[in-house]
């Protein structure tokens, strides 16, 4: 059985911190949902780190659906998220139930995450209402990236730190399951996490939020372009990859690769038979 949001609801009600990693591809998502990670992400940051975009915005449905899919088949346990890309669920309602139930019918997802508070309230409770899962995201949401200025921390003003909370209570009255919290100070985090019911999933907003979630390659140092304030690199996967490519690429030219050990054999009479052939 794959984890519940009535299990991860229950995580914060216990006090027992809740982990989230982002996940793009089969084998990836194997190696996470074995380790037992609880909840997979396949985020639209997939952009950027997978497909070389300056941003999340020009991600598309069937990026994310192509993605989403070979995550949900390199899992059994974890429940995946799949991250609904810029301007598939602000146009109208019917477009954000048709696109959620994408990701749940075709690709195998068990929720969908989507930014905003107030001004997407209405569409995630008519997503829920539908029986489709749904996560928020506030603070800093990269798909309004322009609207920002820029990757910048949200809610230091009296005036962001009340739309962030008031944002947060209309999610959770919506029937969000969980929130993510992006970028936020840590303290208005923690005071978020304690004025709302549903769990908050931090991610630069501090120790005090129910749980945390990173960016795989962001963790194990696989994207060079440049590493997050929030990040903390547990390996360096970049230097190792180069040093193994380098020493492949001087084996080949060298001629010392393959090897006996990495060829395969045949029957010499045959080999005999084909040479006699001339």
């Amino acid at each position: 059985m794959r984890v519940t949001i009535n299990q991860i609801k229950e995580m914060k009600q216990k006090g027992e911190k809740i982990t989230m990693l982002t996940a793009y591809d089969y084998s990836t998502a194997k190696i996470i949902d074995e380790v037992g990670i609880p909840l997979i992400l396949v985020g639209d940051s997939l952009g950027m780190v997978v497909l070389g975009y300056e941003s999340t915005i020009p991600v598309t449905m069937d990026e994310m659906l192509h993605h989403t899919k070979a995550v949900v088949r390199g899992t059994k346990q974890a429940m995946v998220i799949g991250d609904m890309p810029f301007m598939t669920y602000h146009i109208c309602v019917g477009d954000a139930l048709k696109n959620a139930a994408r990701f749940i019918q075709e690709a195998g997802a068990q929720a969908v995450k989507l930014e905003g508070g107030v001004t997407v309230a209405e569409t995630v409770s008519r997503i829920v209402d539908c029986g489709i899962p749904v996560m928020g995201h506030l603070g800093l949401t990269p798909q309004s990236i322009h609207q920002f200025g820029g990757f910048k921390v949200q809610g230091r003003t009296p005036e962001t730190a009340t739309k962030l909370l008031k944002d947060a209570q209309a999610l959770e009255e919506a029937g969000a399951f969980a929130i993510v919290l992006e970028t936020v100070p840590a303290p208005l985090a923690t005071l978020i996490t304690q004025k709302i019911g549903i769990p908050t999933i931090g991610i630069g907003a501090g120790v005090g939020c129910d749980g945390q979630v990173q960016v795989i390659n962001d963790i194990l140092g696989s994207f060079a372009d440049f590493v997050p304030k929030h990040a903390k690199q547990y390996a360096k996967l970049v230097d190792i990859m180069s040093k193994a490519i380098a020493e492949y690429y001087e084996e080949v030219k060298a001629g010392t690769f393959p090897t006996d050990k990495q060829s395969f054999a045949m029957d010499e009479s045959i080999l005999a038979e084909l040479t006699g052939c001339d």
